[in-house]
């Protein structure tokens, strides 16, 4: 595949932005990890007789600009882990043209996934003078386009950054009434930041479990809504009578992580399932009740339920003696306790929400402490993230958010799961990096 880079800009805010304050991290952007996260959406051209390619990317790029003025925060630089300022520094936005069709991509995307992106993905980057976001647009022999974008994960939870991507396409198609307003303050407001040495210790644990040595390589597997049926039915019991489409999935991939880390052993090792909860849907706004669905940063806690094979009264010999209605049962209370007390303790503000995440990372380090190997995996549902993204030549068929080869001492073991109706409605795709 040959792909030529035809163009690169900084898209900056068209309004001034001199006269605003720097954008406070909250205490999550803090001691998230510092690694650029990568979506690709795909966009097919079914009559590129009726594309104006070049109306359509100074369409854009006015539009961006446009959206950077409610989310100006996304053209600035962090500095130091506490602020974002410097508003004009701007956005990357790259344009590409690739000599291949669509088609023919899709046959070898393992390989050539990484060119599609303006930065290279999960690696660990600097926390000062780097861009939050930033954008290639990948133009195909066909006339179909691959948006490649990479986010700040410190900065910004996939939330966010769906949410900026719908206002721009929302700008761009001239569907205003669509834009999300973005709430700038009550991240800080929720989580207040601490200072950067009083950190420290929890950035370590934190980077202990998502960065590792070694290579990886991140592999998609499609799950068609009949395999899931058939998921559903085997994780029913009488604690979980009506197990959801993600909760059978998470824990069948996390039962044959079991599998594989057991495969040439007796079962020891420890293995975490942690789901990451959306904070957003699950509350209101403190001091005036308003939703908190345009909360721009990181907004998400974690649900974890450890399987110790030799501490379960359950005598797992291997993973065929683990039922998946019992990981799911487990999966399923660790998600209520998150409900019940976690977001009790968040809804009070202040210290009290502050002191409980740094809890929750204080008791991965306890992990460490069992004498045991330790395996932690993330899982992420990105269920109505990134769907509705219509720059005025359609909605994306394809949402891809990792795949092909992770280099040593990058982020990993992690699982996201993607609606893929395109494979029949209910159906899902999962992308790990294990």
């Amino acid at each position: 595949m040959e792909l030529n880079i035809v163009s690169r800009e900084l898209i900056t805010p068209s309004s001034q932005t001199h006269h605003l304050e720097p954008y406070k991290l909250c205490l999550i952007d803090q001691i998230s990890p510092k690694y650029y996260f990568p979506v690709i959406l795909f966009y097919s051209n079914s009559d590129a007789k009726l594309f104006d390619l070049s109306k359509t990317l100074t369409q854009m790029k006015i539009s961006l600009s446009e959206t950077l003025n409610l989310y100006y925060p996304l053209s600035g630089r962090a500095k130091d882990d506490q602020y974002i300022d410097d508003f004009q520094a701007g956005v990357p936005f790259f344009e590409a043209k690739i000599n291949w069709q669509m088609s023919e991509f899709f046959q070898r995307e393992i390989e050539f996934h990484n060119q599609l992106l303006p930065f290279q993905p999960f690696g660990k980057t600097p926390n000062n003078n780097i861009p939050p976001i930033a954008f290639q647009v990948n133009i195909f022999a066909c006339g179909g386009i691959a948006l490649g974008i990479v986010f700040y994960h410190m900065i910004m939870d996939a939330a966010t950054m769906s949410n900026f991507l719908k206002s721009w396409a929302a700008f761009s198609s001239g569907s205003t009434n669509k834009v999300i307003n973005p709430n700038l303050v009550e991240g800080t407001i929720l989580f207040p930041p601490k200072e950067i040495d009083f950190l420290n210790n929890y950035t370590s644990v934190v980077n202990r479990f998502f960065f590792n040595e070694g290579e990886y390589t991140a592999k998609r597997f499609v799950f068609a809504i009949e395999s899931i049926q058939t998921l559903i039915e085997m994780a029913k019991s009488k604690h979980v009578p009506n197990p959801t489409r993600n909760l059978a999935v998470t824990c069948f991939i996390w039962k044959h992580i079991m599998a594989a880390y057991w495969a040439d052993s007796e079962p020891n090792d420890l293995i975490t399932a942690c789901q990451v909860m959306n904070i957003r849907p699950r509350m209101k706004s403190r001091h005036n009740g308003d939703s908190l669905d345009g909360v721009v940063g990181n907004l998400v806690g974690h649900a974890g339920s450890v399987f110790d094979p030799n501490n379960d009264h359950q005598n797992v010999k291997n993973s065929s003696d683990i039922k998946l209605s019992d990981l799911v049962r487990r999966l399923k209370e660790a998600m209520e306790g998150f409900e019940d007390y976690f977001l009790c303790q968040v809804k009070k503000g202040g210290e009290e929400a502050s002191s409980e995440m740094l809890e929750q990372v204080g008791n991965l380090s306890l992990l460490d402490k069992l004498g045991k190997p330790n395996h932690f995996i993330s899982f992420t549902n990105w269920k109505g993230f990134f769907k509705e993204v219509d720059f005025g030549f359609g909605k994306s068929f394809k949402v891809e958010p990792i795949l092909g080869k992770i280099m040593s001492n990058q982020c990993g073991n992690m699982v996201i799961l993607v609606d893929a109706d395109r494979w029949g409605k209910g159906s899902m795709e999962m992308t790990s990096v294990i």
